[in-house]
């Protein structure tokens, strides 16, 4: 954590959680993974069904099998990052986001065919199977720092206490 000059002139504490979820950065990550989840679904609904219908019995298999870890890993991206700005827009705090009930699971998730297979597959399958490989990657990477981070912000910062200061108010004034 930065620290940064507070109104009464003290240091106060700049959440690196805080900013990464309000940043411009993490506007252009949401809209990078809300848009890759539209395009596969465009593509898996549209010409991706045309595609599979086309492929010999072994490429279908691994075609099935591809676009529903791709499905798969997808959801868990875009539950990731929906959470996320939930947290950002103050619907839940870092807190309730970091719960069980509430926490998104990533898991990495390699392509599931081998890699001579997957080659024989359509290539917009290809290509956004691995967009998404990409994504994950990114999006486990700042899953990680955000919860190693996390218990920092659980000890809260030392504060001095009301009569903290009076003590020492009276103290002062009998020492003169």
């Amino acid at each position: 954590m930065a620290r940064v000059k507070g109104s009464v002139g003290e240091k106060q504490p700049v959440s690196f959680i805080e900013r990464l979820a309000g940043s411009e950065g993490f506007c252009a990550l949401f809209r990078e993974g809300m848009s890759l989840v539209e395009e596969a679904a465009s593509y898996l609904d549209g010409d991706g069904r045309l595609d599979a219908k086309s492929l010999p019995r072994t490429e279908a298999l691994a075609y099935a099998a591809e676009s529903m870890r791709l499905t798969t890993r997808l959801m868990q991206i875009a539950s990731w990052l929906l959470l996320q700005r939930a947290v950002n827009q103050g619907e839940l705090t870092r807190h309730q986001a970091a719960s069980n009930r509430h926490r998104v699971k990533l898991r990495e998730q390699e392509l599931a065919s081998a890699p001579e297979l997957f080659q024989r597959l359509p290539l917009r399958l290809r290509e956004l199977s691995l967009q998404s490989l990409r994504l994950q990657a990114r999006i486990i990477h700042l899953d990680r720092l955000i919860h190693a981070l996390e218990p920092a912000l659980a000890t809260p910062a030392p504060t001095s206490s009301p009569v903290e200061a009076q003590i020492a108010r009276l103290r002062a004034a009998f020492a003169q």
